[in-house]
């Protein structure tokens, strides 16, 4: 969400998302960072993303989204919208009833942390561009970290807004391949008022406009079931090409920002070819 994934952007500021046309590129992609569609390719840099230490990092980050959640609201998810959210994609993800349950009373408790939503944004090797949300409870040390993974990977940390508006506030609704065609779903992503639907050999995405997230949700939740996850992200207008070997660099710089506990998302807009894909995987 941050999970692990590489393809079109994230940002906090809202812009209307305009429908947009399938694409067939391939790129890499990294559970939580999201590149511009998504295909094969997107498998190469993480096909050991289930390991122990990756899924307790990813429980810690949906954990913190749980307590921030319900400290902003009610500790009830049926009143509270983001808590709903947050609680379904750790579900999503398998996170144990038990740790959610902690997640929720930690926000009520008198030790629990203040974390603050953060936006950073620069860009990439290749003059990709690069948005990070993070949750913390230190600005001054989170800041320092990103713009050293910046500095130290080919790439510069730059002022909000620098490269927000390449993006797009969208809401994106994942269901496995195997709950249906692609035919399937488009038609009932068309139903459900939603804007695109993108489909790979894993998962098929749907995007909705940002208002209209959850109730496009609730109304394929009716069709197709439940989802795999329903989350807000930033979709990049345009794509960046890149080359093996500014993609190495950037996977390293992509790399480091997701491992910082800081750190819930990062988005890019990058784009790389099946062949630069094989290049990077040799």
């Amino acid at each position: 969400m941050a999970s692990v994934r590489s393809g079109t952007g994230r940002a906090l500021y809202f812009c209307a998302a305009a429908p947009y046309k399938q694409r067939e590129k391939a790129q890499i992609a990294y559970p939580r960072f999201f590149m511009a569609g998504h295909s094969h390719a997107k498998n190469i840099m993480h096909r050991k993303g289930k390991s122990d230490a990756i899924r307790s990092k990813i429980f810690s980050k949906l954990a913190r989204e749980i307590t921030v959640a319900a400290k902003m609201g009610q500790p009830d998810p049926a009143f509270n919208p983001r808590l709903r959210l947050a609680i379904a994609n750790a579900r999503a993800q398998s996170m144990p009833k038990d740790n959610i349950e902690r997640a929720v009373k930690k926000a009520s408790g008198g030790d629990a942390e203040n974390y603050d939503e953060i936006r950073y944004e620069g860009y990439g090797p290749g003059g990709v561009a690069v948005i990070v949300e993070a949750l913390t409870d230190n600005r001054n040390r989170t800041a320092s970290n990103v713009r050293s993974y910046f500095s130290k990977n080919g790439g510069a940390l730059g002022e909000t807004g620098s490269v927000g508006f390449m993006f797009d506030r969208v809401g994106e609704i994942t269901y496995p391949a195997s709950i249906g065609s692609e035919d399937k779903v488009m038609e009932a992503a068309i139903e459900a008022g939603a804007d695109d639907v993108e489909s790979d050999d894993e998962n098929h995405y749907i995007y909705t406009t940002f208002e209209t997230m959850a109730e496009v949700s609730s109304a394929l939740e009716a069709v197709l079931g439940e989802a795999e996850a329903v989350k807000a992200i930033w979709k990049p207008q345009n794509e960046t090409p890149i080359d093996a070997e500014k993609g190495a660099t950037l996977m390293k710089l992509l790399n480091t920002l997701e491992e910082d506990d800081d750190v819930q998302n990062v988005y890019s807009n990058f784009n790389m070819s099946e062949e630069e894909a094989a290049k990077l995987e040799g």
